[in-house]
């Protein structure tokens, strides 16, 4: 009896064959499950899409769906393979861990991106106030937020500042209201001043009817009788507007005697006794 063969041939059934065996297995796996693993993301990818979801958040998550599903498919070809995957999972937690610790002002970025993208409190072209900076939004990024200030400068924001204190959209409706105060002396008559002020109005075709603008005393201050004046426009209007109305009604002011007076007070000083 050939005892080198009989070794041969129990060596090839108990290793050689079982292994080849693991390894075509082992690539099965991983070609079937890359395959899979894009066509899932893909349909994810479609539904994000007939969703509506922005394109930054959709490119991002179908990146993160597509490596995840990759590295499920590589721990169960390192399975097949008789690789204990255990250690293999407790690398990858580790290496994770450490990545998010590092990463952890970039990750509070990431998670106020995603959630600015789903709920939109802004869009592109929006004129908003946050993170003590006012501008135009140029765009939305994943991480950041780039504005452009009414000077033409461009301010990048980091989103976790910007979604962990108040935003203020002021484009976000079709309309706004004009808020001016415009002060009077008390030797002037009231009623003259607001119709003058209703002449102005009525005069700017700009200035919506409805809801009807607001003229009443605001307040009888130290020096002035002050005029509240609240007129409604289009948003797209509001400053022309704003400018328009203070110089008109100021013109007209002129024109027809009312005084805007300047902050005064009375001094009273005691005569000093004879010597």
């Amino acid at each position: 009896m050939d005892f080198s063969k009989l070794a041969e041939i129990d060596f090839m059934k108990l290793y050689v064959i079982p292994w080849s065996i693991n390894i075509l297995l082992a690539l099965a796996i991983f070609y079937i499950g890359r395959r899979l693993a894009k066509t899932i993301t893909k349909g994810i990818d479609t539904l994000m899409h007939k969703a509506e979801v922005e394109e930054t958040l959709r490119r991002f998550l179908r990146n993160i769906i597509n490596v995840v599903l990759l590295v499920v498919v590589i721990i169960a070809a390192l399975e097949q393979l008789g690789v204990n995957t255990t250690s293999v999972m407790a690398v990858f937690a580790a290496a994770g861990l450490a990545v998010g610790l590092a990463l952890k002002d970039s990750l509070s970025s990431f998670a106020a991106g995603v959630l600015l993208i789903i709920f939109k409190p802004f869009k592109i072209d929006d004129y908003i106030e946050a993170a003590g900076t006012a501008g135009t939004v140029q765009s939305i990024t994943i991480f950041h937020t780039v504005l452009s200030t009414g000077d033409n400068k461009e301010v990048i924001v980091p989103n976790a500042q910007i979604y962990a204190g108040t935003i203020v959209n002021y484009t976000v409706n079709e309309t706004r209201r004009i808020d001016l105060v415009f002060s009077i002396s008390y030797d002037d008559n009231i009623k003259t001043a607001k119709d003058l002020i209703q002449q102005v109005i009525d005069a700017d075709p700009r200035i919506l009817k409805e809801p009807e603008p607001l003229i009443a005393v605001g307040a009888l201050a130290d020096s002035s009788v002050n005029l509240n004046v609240r007129p409604w426009v289009k948003t797209d209007d509001y400053w022309p507007v704003y400018f328009d109305l203070l110089e008109k009604v100021k013109e007209t002011f002129d024109a027809n005697g009312i005084t805007i007076p300047y902050p005064q007070f009375d001094l009273h000083y005691a005569k000093p006794p004879a010597p």
